[in-house]
């Protein structure tokens, strides 16, 4: 009995990871967040526009991490009161 091939889904635009579609636009890579497979135009952008964000990133986890902003701790100034 055989079992049937699962077609993988790219988690942002819903597109299938078929060769014949994503050839000549890159291919797919893994989420290093998610460890979904997604287009390779689907990863979040780095510091230059056509170069990829490392690790690589799709564009709903950088959406995510964005939303959610890590606390930075400051240093509370005193302010003088009077005189």
């Amino acid at each position: 009995m055989l079992l049937g091939i699962e077609p993988r889904n790219c988690k942002v635009c819903k597109e299938g990871l078929y060769r014949n579609k994503t050839l000549f636009s890159g291919g797919w890579s893994r989420c290093a967040l998610c460890e979904e497979f997604v287009h390779y135009s689907c990863l979040a952008s780095g510091k230059v526009s056509f170069l990829k964000a490392r690790p690589r990133v799709c564009k709903t986890c950088r959406a995510a991490q964005a939303g959610t902003p890590s606390p930075s701790p400051k240093a509370a100034t005193p302010v003088a009161v009077g005189s």
